[in-house]
């Protein structure tokens, strides 16, 4: 398992990368043209992203679960096909943590922690850009391979049995692209993940999180 897990993770990195240097000719997001004053827009940019959330578990059935935060973070890179449309991709590391009360005569897990690795395939809309920067909508999907599954019973830690391996989620958000210079921007935006596949075994729980959205673009 352990082996099988690096070696897709690898691949998924790889596939990442080589769909970055298919436009490693393009040019910075903003740069100003010789003859003009204003910021031409570009097709591509590249850069990085911290995301603190709040992540919890939904089950359907007697299982009590509540939330606690988590965090992601890695590369995001956006894509344009169009005017104001970008394909948004990245690769992301994704921690989302929640407390479950399971039923009576089971003990409760102070701690459910579940790491993925994460890849988002969204479509970003943006407006047009003004002195300050653009707003920007996001919709789609992310497809994520369990890096590592832990639960606190009693203040012990411990692997979870039968956590799955891949997770689906749908993806809905929106925010701000502030412009600092020429070719550098800041992203602020909020999140909605929510995840339509089994995280765990056992309730048969699906994950979900809220995340605020901080990036720096090159």
């Amino acid at each position: 398992m352990l082996n099988f897990t690096k070696t897709t993770i690898t691949t998924l990195a790889s596939l990442v990368i080589l769909l970055f240097a298919s436009k490693a000719n393009a040019q910075d997001y903003y740069t100003k043209s010789k003859n003009t004053d204003y910021a031409e827009e570009k097709n591509f940019r590249l850069g990085l992203s911290v995301n603190p959330n709040i992540g919890w578990l939904r089950y359907d059935d007697d299982y009590d679960a509540s939330s606690k935060v988590g965090f992601s973070y890695g590369l995001i890179a956006d894509l344009g096909f169009s005017k104001n449309y970008y394909f948004s991709t990245g690769l992301l590391i994704t921690s989302i943590n929640s407390k479950v009360d399971f039923p009576a005569g089971e003990p409760n897990r102070e701690k459910i922690r579940l790491q993925y690795a994460e890849v988002p395939l969204t479509i970003k809309l943006k407006s047009e850009e003004n002195e300050t920067g653009r707003f920007y909508g996001q919709f789609g999907f992310t497809a994520g391979i369990k890096v590592s599954g832990k639960e606190t019973i009693d203040g012990t830690k411990r692997a979870i049995d039968g956590d799955n391996i891949f997770r689906l989620g749908l993806q809905l958000g929106g925010g701000k692209e502030w412009a600092l210079s020429d070719n550098l921007g800041l992203m602020t935006g909020i999140t909605f993940n929510n995840g339509f596949s089994r995280a765990i075994k056992e309730g048969k729980p699906k994950s979900s999180y809220v995340a605020l959205n901080l990036g720096i673009f090159f």
